[in-house]
């Protein structure tokens, strides 16, 4: 199993290029199974759930060649014209929740589908039953038997339907809408999620031919068509890794410029980067951030987009003690996403969880100590390799199998910015 070896402190300078969005692409590339094809999806970011999205597209039938990009990233042509399973078994989507992004699309072009419970990091629960109501309003027959959902589409097709989310969710939201656009009839989704993840998604099937109205607002209508045609789409930047990026910069006292971002889908954290202190530079689609000398405590609560991401939060905690007095971070959206806070206590951080707050003593810079430490899940890992390059010493992070979910060759992007990280097998 291989794990980070990592010496600090370090001051991050250079420049990086974005990898493309896991949270879009995962979504897209499970609509491929929608239509037949040729489907052309471009930067898809070489990550670990990527090749799990591989295997389980391959599982179905289809038939996908990959061209690898010489720095970052991959194009994907997809033929679907042959789908000789509806059956998503355990042992692919065990390793990732977003398998369950495969039910909405097969239901929709087979009229049946069996898929497992989902699998995926241990941050909570993230039931599944909002996108089970969804498709149950949209004439779905639903069955949960021995791990599995057995969903059928009476006659072979979805009605559309008015659905009404009690709560935001991206996932369910992105279930629905892949169901929703080959289903007989209009569909109204409100309280849909709006992150740039979604609205990409919408973009994707809309290069098919779906039918979507109101991408990038709370409510989506879509009117289904009989049939629809190839996708040719690129996978946008990914937000979060670029924002994991940016704070490493002002935690570890540097000088990074990430290219190839979209800066407005980022204004809230750049302005909270800003009342931190750090120096930010837009130039078109590159994003500059210089830290300052001293950091300062800012209180964060996370929230659907446009609202602080979740995604985030691990990282931002982990600026915060770096800061010069108290803050707090407050977690709106999982239950169970504070698992690098004992982590960081290990290596010196003064921390207190208190329900969904954590309450931060911010020591200054350089407070922290290098130490071995454990990642849980993916997030958790990105805010142990932030604190490890601002810790004084070597710091050994396990388990980064999560890192790799999510964040395409890290650690080559932290070399580049001076960083010296080492990825071993642990002993």
């Amino acid at each position: 199993m291989d794990c980070f070896e990592i010496d600090g402190p370090v001051k991050l300078k250079g420049k990086i290029e974005a990898g493309g969005s896991k949270n879009c692409a995962l979504p897209v590339l499970f609509a491929t199974l929608l239509s037949d094809g040729p489907h052309k999806v471009q930067g898809v970011p070489r990550l670990a759930d990527m090749d799990s999205t591989l295997r389980m597209l391959v599982h179905f039938g289809l038939k996908v060649d990959q061209s690898f990009h010489s720095s970052y990233g991959a194009d994907w042509t997809i033929d679907a014209r042959k789908i000789s399973s509806t059956e998503a078994p355990y042992d692919h989507v065990r390793k990732m929740r977003a398998s369950i992004l495969c039910l909405g699309p097969i239901l929709a072009r087979h009229g049946q589908a069996k898929v497992s419970l989902p699998g995926g990091c241990s941050i909570g629960a993230r039931p599944i039953d909002l996108h089970l109501m969804a498709l149950e309003k949209m004439g779905a027959v639903i069955e949960q038997d021995k791990g599995y959902v057995l969903a059928t589409a009476p006659g072979g097709r979805l009605k559309g339907a008015h659905i009404i989310f009690k709560m935001v969710s991206v996932g369910a939201t992105e279930n629905t809408l892949m169901a929703a656009v080959l289903a007989d009839g209009v569909t109204e989704i409100v309280n849909a999620a709006r992150e740039p993840e979604v609205q990409g998604l919408c973009r994707a099937l809309q290069s098919m031919g779906a039918r979507i109205e109101g991408v990038g607002t709370s409510t989506l209508i879509v009117t289904g068509v009989s049939k629809l045609g190839a996708m040719n789409f690129r996978i946008p930047p990914d937000r979060i890794e670029v924002g994991t990026y940016l704070i490493g910069a002002q935690m570890a006292g540097g000088d990074v410029t990430v290219s190839g971002c979209d800066p407005e889908e980022m204004r809230l954290l750049l302005d909270l980067l800003q009342e931190s202190g750090a120096k930010i530079e837009i130039n078109g689609d590159s994003i500059r951030c210089i830290s300052s000398p001293t950091i300062k405590p800012i209180d964060v609560e996370t929230s659907p987009y446009p609202g602080f991401a979740t995604d985030l939060q691990a990282q931002w905690i982990t600026l915060m003690t770096q800061a010069e007095g108290d803050s707090t971070a407050t977690e709106t959206i999982f239950e169970n996403r504070f698992m690098h806070v004992p982590e960081l206590i290990r290596m010196g951080a003064d921390l207190k969880i208190s329900g969904k707050v954590v309450r931060i003593r911010g020591l200054g810079r350089t407070s922290l100590q290098g130490a071995p430490v454990m990642a849980t899940d993916l997030r958790a890992s990105a805010s142990l390799v932030l604190a490890a390059l601002a810790a004084s010493g070597t710091s050994r992070i396990k388990r980064i199998y999560h890192l790799d979910r999510g964040y395409e060759t890290m650690e080559l992007k932290l070399r580049d910015l001076g960083a010296t990280v080492e990825r071993t097998l642990d002993q």
